[in-house]
């Protein structure tokens, strides 16, 4: 694929998305967002990559190159839910299998609480993963958050705060 980046002296038109910019400032936080959805570091990577490919392949028809970095954030949420009902209908036909078991690294990297609220936050449905993924790992408003995942500010802030308590009594915490 060839691709074509602005060069530092050079300026997005008007119009024009930067991706290579977009790219450069929030691939890192976009992988991490990934993993945390899939679990899985290379598919995290893959489902970026593709975001990102998409992205510049359809860069001119961006209505509002503002939004750019809102569109790149919903088309990995899209690629991680794609990947993730990839995975669920192998498993329904594969023999099963062991879960996917933490590196050495990261369990290193992650103390044993934060390994609880991960695997807690793993079991939450998919929105509710999201919405609080979205809120406290990226600190977007609620609004960012809706227009991320394509829902209403009243549905962001229902989400979070039933992903809230459904959280805290997996972790047995409070009532």
């Amino acid at each position: 694929m060839e691709v074509e980046l602005l060069s530092s002296s050079e300026s997005p038109s008007a119009g024009r998305v930067d991706v290579a910019a977009i790219f450069a400032e929030h691939h890192v936080g976009l992988v991490r967002l990934a993993l945390l959805m899939l679990g899985d570091r290379a598919g995290a990577e893959d489902v970026v990559q593709e975001a990102f490919a998409r992205t510049h392949a359809g860069r001119a028809r961006l209505r509002d190159p503002d939004r750019a970095l809102s569109y790149v954030r919903s088309a990995v949420l899209n690629g991680c839910r794609s990947m993730l009902r990839k995975r669920a209908a192998m498993l329904r036909r594969a023999v099963p299998h062991e879960p996917p078991v933490w590196s050495a690294e990261s369990a290193v990297l992650l103390g044993e609480e934060r390994r609880e609220v991960l695997i807690a936050l793993q079991r939450l449905p998919r929105r509710q993963r999201e919405a609080l993924t979205l809120r406290y790992y990226f600190d977007l408003s609620d609004q960012e958050i809706a227009e991320t995942m394509g829902i209403s500010g009243g549905t962001t802030r229902s989400t979070i705060a039933r992903g809230l308590a459904a959280l805290g009594r997996a972790l047995g915490e409070g009532s």
